[in-house]
């Protein structure tokens, strides 16, 4: 049997190059369980800052779960955000529902939400670049949890955060990222709202 060593032929020898931003996203990994989170002072102070954020929006109220009544859950997200440098920016915790159990018709009616095209956006900064006018941009925090929504939806309490009985369950007021009907409720609320203004 002839052999690749037998002819010289040998496996490519792999060379592992570390820059120091893989080092330092290996050094600061996100957790992966509520448990690993919690007991990082920086994840639980992000965790802190989003459901106080979300209380204070007064996204839910505690209430029982009706009978019939369906139940989304809901879980954390981590991320490290970086600077360009790679250096640490902050720890973001965000919470958000489990959409995938929704049910049609109870929980959702409608999802579908405009976005603009490309060749719109392309468009208009032609314009604005032959008229000589100035642009602006704006990018507004947390949008999709400022959109009202018009179906009642149960969420289970936040995991390491429940209030009161742990029996109780959070009904929405307002949504909240992961929801299926989340940027229709938002295209509704930005809508009405500039409707209004102009």
């Amino acid at each position: 049997m002839i052999t690749r060593s037998k002819h010289g032929i040998f496996k490519p020898k792999s060379y592992e190059v570390t820059t120091p931003t893989q080092k330092l996203h290996d050094t600061f990994k996100e957790p992966k369980t509520i448990k690993e989170a919690l007991a990082i002072p920086n994840w639980k102070q992000a965790m802190d800052q989003e459901y106080n954020a979300l209380i204070h929006n007064k996204t839910w109220v505690l209430t029982n779960l009706p009978a019939g009544a369906n139940l989304v859950g809901c879980k954390w997200i981590f991320k490290v955000k970086t600077n360009a440098d790679g250096t640490i920016n902050r720890h973001k915790a965000r919470l958000v529902a489990k959409g995938f159990n929704q049910q049609s018709g109870l929980d959702f009616t409608e999802m579908f939400s405009p976005v603009v095209k490309l060749v719109t956006i392309r468009t208009v900064l032609t314009i604005a670049l032959s008229l000589n006018w100035s642009l602006r941009q704006i990018d507004i925090a947390n949008a999709f949890l400022n959109g009202d929504l018009q179906e009642t939806i149960y969420m289970t309490q936040p995991p390491g955060f429940t209030n009161g009985d742990k029996n109780m369950v959070c009904k929405l007021q307002k949504s909240l990222y992961g929801l299926k009907q989340a940027s229709r409720a938002w295209f509704q609320k930005l809508q009405d709202t500039l409707c209004n203004w102009f």
